[in-house]
């Protein structure tokens, strides 16, 4: 068997010099190749590439930007001024300061249209949130047909408010429509519905829940249908009824949805106006005029836009701290539910 070569190899201080000045070289070829390339300071231009990308990128976002100060940022700083100014939106308008706010205090159309706000406010939220509740339990189970269900109760939502208005009209007229005509089958006096001031603003509630009831559906059917089982199956192993179940398991963990529910109704419910519109147009005898409409019939009727900006703000700043108090309040329950609970003898 022939002998192998003996390989050849360098002396180790002579083989590490060589490496470190090959390594050096090419640092420096490294170096010298990032720099060659790389521009003065003060003379760094962005490529072509670069600025064809910016500009592409500003005529997308230049519509919407255009649209949204044309149609939120400029009417709102607009409005703000003229609510302190006197003005018809014909004439030049004159500045009267804080006259507009001083006179809403003391006008007794503004005092009527706040309560009646309110009033439908406290009616209409509490209950389209209640039977909203009570019906996503109810179709929250396993029965027949539960889709059309569902569908059935959820359509009204969709239908505007003025097509509600002019067919509720046709339907509570008090001479000709079919209310009446089954109460008068069942022997009962035909009532005056939008026509009688201590019936109308409680009719327009009751049309509103119609309505609106729809979206609570949805929203508490979402909510109830995202409870984790494992939690329904912890409580009823340990001997929980319906009642506890709902009030220990479901409504916690439905409170995120209670209080956007509550936010988006009472917000909602600030803002009627199409309804009272085309049914009762304020009356009879101002007892279906809302804040809106107020607001409405003073800039667009009697031509006081300065007077009528000035009541939507008192409208805005009320929204605002609506929202902002139930966000506190949110806020507080959610602290205090993040807080270790200390059994008692834990420390002994």
């Amino acid at each position: 068997m022939p002998r192998l070569p003996t390989p050849l190899t360098l002396p180790a201080g002579h083989a590490r010099g060589d490496g470190q000045q090959n390594h050096g070289q090419d640092r420096d070829r490294a170096d010298h190749a990032d720099g060659a390339g790389e521009p003065e300071p003060g003379r760094r231009r962005r490529s072509p590439l670069r600025r064809g990308e910016t500009a592409t990128a500003w005529a997308f976002i230049t519509p919407a930007v255009l649209i949204i100060l044309g149609l939120s940022v400029i009417p709102v700083a607009w409005s703000v001024l003229l609510s302190f100014q006197a003005s018809d939106l014909v004439t030049p308008s004159r500045w009267v300061g804080l006259d507009n706010y001083r006179a809403l205090s003391q006008d007794p159309n503004f005092s009527q249209a706040v309560r009646n706000t309110l009033l439908y406010t406290v009616l209409y939220v509490p209950l389209s949130i209640g039977i909203g509740l009570a019906l996503a339990l109810v179709l929250n189970r396993r029965i027949r047909l539960v889709g059309l269900y569902r569908t059935l109760i959820f359509v009204p939502f969709v239908v505007s408010a003025t097509a509600q208005g002019v067919l509720f009209s046709f339907i509570l007229d008090p001479e000709f429509g079919a209310a009446n005509s089954v109460l008068n089958t069942l022997g009962i006096s035909p009532q005056g519905f939008l026509t009688d001031p201590g019936q109308a603003l409680l009719v327009l509630v009751a049309i509103s829940l119609w309505s609106g009831t729809g979206f609570c559906v949805v929203v508490c059917l979402a909510a109830l249908q995202d409870v984790q089982p494992s939690l329904i199956e912890a409580a009823r192993l340990d001997g929980a009824g319906r009642w506890q179940l709902l009030r220990h398991v479901t409504l916690p963990a439905m409170a995120p949805v209670s209080v956007f529910l509550l936010v988006w109704q009472t917000i909602n419910a600030l803002q009627v106006f199409d309804l009272v519109y085309v049914t009762t147009k304020g009356g009879p005898l101002g007892s279906t005029t809302v804040i809106v409409y107020f607001i409405w019939e003073q800039a667009f009727k009697n031509f006081t836009a300065g007077y009528g900006a000035a009541a939507a703000y008192v409208l805005a700043v009320a929204l605002g701290l609506v929202t902002v108090g139930l966000r506190l309040v949110r806020g507080r329950e959610q602290r205090r539910s993040a807080r270790p609970v200390r059994l008692e003898g834990a420390g002994k």
